[in-house]
């Protein structure tokens, strides 16, 4: 008798690595494989995406799995005739093995009725996360998974991932989790119902929501493209919430391709781990204004940090890093679930 699966090839070949057929009866639960833990992704943007379309550009959106079942992938919005689309969409999986499995994105242009056309994929091996600890990465997009030598730009991928193990024992803090920055009794109130003198009263869930402050330092930039005949720029920065559009900028500093600025500029967020700070690089003319680049930074690593300085690549120029000091200070707040 020929037996049918629902479950995919690719799924049935790489997971799971090991089955047990008991031949005495018995619990053999502690032989099984059991899910170590959870991976959260954040799909934060692609950057020169190949365009399918004849007329227009694409309408890119992306799936992305672990195992690729059907209630295991996760999809994206899509984004409107863009090949630098921003996404900033939050996405949790559950891992099995950290040791085996890998992280797929495929991203797709979007079709209408018609079928999705396969724009470009990546992937990336689960054993390279650190537990506990944000990796944010640009990963190199390829036409297929299978060719292992794709020498042709087809863009590239920016994703945010925390891998967080299950263990109690591992002291990483998910900041995704709604137990994240809550007391003791903010966690009785939320997981209820709570007995008061013998009688149940039932509590609403709560959903955590990390509001706070974020104070963003603009110490300099460095080796920044000249725009102007004399090989200098007059640059300054522009810096956006996502969410809100809330826009504070910097002087400008004339002619000057590695300017030093150290300003501090400090904004209210509401929803911390759904924001994102937009930081453009513009060059001031008489005339206007020329776009240097940009850089473009989720919130997670400060809320979980607390504050940090680092260097960031500014991504559509052809050279030049950024600076930043960057310093959170959270105020948690609830809603009804």
């Amino acid at each position: 008798m020929l037996l049918r699966s629902s479950v995919p090839v690719e799924d049935s070949i790489t997971w799971p690595v090991r089955k047990v057929f008991p031949i005495i009866p018995g619990d053999y639960s502690d032989l099984e494989l059991k899910p170590m833990g959870t991976l959260e992704v954040k799909l934060v943007q692609a950057h020169g995406l190949t365009n399918k379309d004849l007329i227009g550009k694409s309408d890119p959106f992306a799936k992305l799995y672990i195992r690729p079942l059907h209630n295991r992938t996760k999809t994206s919005k899509v984004i409107d005739n863009d090949l630098n689309p921003v996404w900033n969409e939050h996405f949790e999986f559950e891992v099995d093995d950290i040791s085996t499995q890998h992280l797929t994105v495929k991203i797709y242009d979007d079709d209408g009725l018609q079928v999705s056309e396969l724009i470009s994929c990546a992937q990336l091996k689960l054993s390279e996360l650190v537990p506990g600890k944000i990796k944010d990465v640009w990963l190199k997009l390829v036409k297929d998974l299978d060719i292992h030598r794709d020498n042709k730009d087809r863009g590239k991928v920016h994703l945010e991932l925390l891998y967080c193990p299950y263990s109690v024992e591992n002291g990483f803090a998910n900041p995704y989790s709604s137990n994240f920055m809550m007391t003791s009794l903010e966690k009785v109130l939320k997981t209820g119902p709570l007995v008061v003198n013998g009688e149940r009263v039932d509590i609403k869930r709560k959903t955590v929501i990390v509001r706070g402050v974020l104070s963003v330092t603009v110490i300099s930039a460095e080796d920044l493209p000249p725009t102007d005949l004399m090989g200098k720029a007059d640059p300054f920065v522009v810096l956006t919430m996502k969410k809100t559009g809330t826009r504070n900028k910097t002087r400008v500093v004339n002619e000057n391709l590695n300017p030093i600025w150290n300003q501090t500029f400090d904004f209210v967020v509401e929803d911390g781990l759904h924001d994102m700070l937009i930081v453009e690089v513009w060059d001031h003319d008489t005339f206007g204004k020329d776009f240097m680049g940009r850089c473009i930074l989720t919130l997670t690593r400060v809320i979980l940090e607390g504050e940090y300085k680092d260097s960031f690549q500014v991504d559509e120029a052809k050279s030049g890093k950024l600076t930043l000091n960057l310093k959170w200070s959270g105020q948690p707040i609830y809603r009804n679930s």
